[in-house]
């Protein structure tokens, strides 16, 4: 009896302490020592991590990776080539202060296209820029022009530039972008192998006198090379790219990419502490865009969320021959960096059909509508679905609804009737018709008889009065 008593207590207990243990997708959240951030997966665009991803901040250099994904643009319509050798006019210093990050090419240098995106994205050339600028669209600010053109092609809706190199903008201008702005600026010029290239590489060799005055070009980013101004403390095995930037208003920024394995991950942090604006001995940005990727290796993974081959729901089908229904399947796989803890059997599907009512025939592998996937909290985007096999049509019962939606129809009601009056008048007509008949033709039978009767009578008549007259 004591064991009963208790038994309650322990199931109350066992509740309180399941309300109070965490979620299963409540990971801990990395220490991010960054003001605004965002970590995206490269391969399915899935946001692991953000913060104040939206909120507008200086971007610093981080502009100069939008300058450059239109020179590569340019290049691959032919506008340009790699090899061009362009000259530096005389405004090609327009807002640089003596500190400003510099390859030293001035008024008057002639330097390939190659060298200057070179030197835009391993020195941080700030001149670098307004040359190309100036040379593709006949102005800087022609070319800023396009880059806001192209910004807001790209769905970036919190940025707006004023400069072509990040440099803080004149009197009563504006600069600003996004963590996840620059995420989707990022995001394209990263389709084009070379601008990759050029962001990973270490160190490189100008090839003009004129470039870093002839001298080896060191990548600023501190997660590639222990070759930087920053020292060897932040170099990261797996890092990749992409761009640094640093002005007081900015603070520290970077744009990075990593890759372990299979999954390939893109971080953005803005405004961190660093020696120049926070009198500190470390840079938080590159401290910051570490922790998210160690975080995001150790806790996510490339998981199966749908196959191709898995039946997700089933839909009715009009005349469909031996009642048989759609069976809705994914177009394709669908394979999702979620986290290792996940519970796949907790999936949960939202089926949307593209028409109201299906009807026979139904090709097999036909598009008849799409499924919005959750696995738990976790929104894990939309498949479309198919038809898994073809479906033929039931003719016969094709035929009787057919000819059920024709006498539907008042006109063809209207019609009939008329047909059925016209026939029945008709009938009563040859009805009419032949009883007048068959009694005209009884009247002739006896009207034949009677005269008969009475040629018979006339020749018996006859016959007396011959005999009479004979003897």
């Amino acid at each position: 009896m004591k064991k009963l008593r208790t038994f309650p207590l322990l199931i109350v207990f066992c509740l309180l302490f399941s309300l109070a243990a965490p979620a299963a997708f409540a990971l801990e959240e990395p220490e991010v020592p960054a003001p605004a951030a965002v970590l995206v997966d490269l391969n399915g665009g899935k946001i692991l991590f953000s913060r104040n991803m939206d909120e507008q901040r200086a971007p610093a250099s981080l502009t100069k990776v939008m300058t450059v994904l239109l020179t590569l643009e340019a290049v691959d319509r032919g506008e340009v080539t790699l090899d061009t050798v362009i000259t530096a006019q005389d405004d090609c210093r327009y807002l640089m202060q003596d500190d400003s990050s510099t390859a030293g090419i001035m008024p008057g240098t002639s330097v390939t296209l190659l060298e200057l995106l070179y030197s835009a994205m391993i020195m941080s050339a700030n001149e670098a820029c307004n040359i190309i600028g100036e040379y593709l669209a006949g102005s800087i600010s022609g070319f800023v022009d396009r880059m806001n053109q192209r910004a807001q092609e790209l769905g970036c809706v919190n940025t707006h530039f004023s400069t072509t190199n990040g440099l803080p903008p004149a009197d009563g201008e504006q600069h600003y972008s996004s963590a996840y702005d620059l995420y989707l600026i990022t995001k394209e010029a990263l389709k084009f192998p070379l601008f990759l290239e050029i962001a990973c590489t270490a160190e490189y060799q100008p090839q003009s006198p004129g470039v870093n005055n002839g001298e080896m070009m060191y990548n600023s980013n501190a997660l590639l090379t222990d070759k930087s101004v920053y020292g060897s403390r932040y170099v990261y095995e797996y890092a990749a790219g992409v761009k640094t930037g640093f002005t007081q208003a900015a603070g520290y920024c970077l744009i990075s990419t990593a890759e372990k394995e299979d999954v390939r991950l893109l971080a953005v942090v803005l405004g961190c502490d660093g020696l120049y604006n926070a009198g500190i001995d470390e840079y938080k940005n590159f401290e910051a865009s570490k922790n998210l990727y160690e975080w995001a290796f150790a806790n996510f993974s490339y998981q199966n969320v749908v196959t191709a081959g898995q039946v997700l729901g089933q839909a009715e089908v009009e005349l469909a021959q031996d009642g048989q229904q759609a069976a809705l399947k994914p177009q394709e796989d669908i394979r999702l960096l979620l986290p290792n803890d996940v519970d796949m059997n907790a999936l949960r599907t939202e089926i949307t059909l593209y028409e109201d009512r299906l009807t026979a025939p139904l090709a097999a592998g036909l598009v008849l509508g799409e499924a919005h996937l959750y696995v738990g909290d976790e929104d894990c985007g939309t498949v479309k679905l198919i038809n898994a096999n073809a479906i033929e049509l039931a003719r016969g019962e094709f035929i009787r609804q057919k000819i059920a939606a024709v006498f539907q129809n008042g006109w063809v009601v209207a019609v009939i009737v008329v047909l059925l009056l016209f026939l029945t008048a008709y009938l009563a007509l040859v009805i009419r018709y032949r009883s007048l008949r068959r009694k005209h033709l009884r009247q002739r039978k006896l009207a034949e008889k009677r005269r008969r009767e009475r040629e018979m009578y006339r020749e018996a008549a006859y016959e007396d009065d011959y005999d009479d007259y004979k003897y």
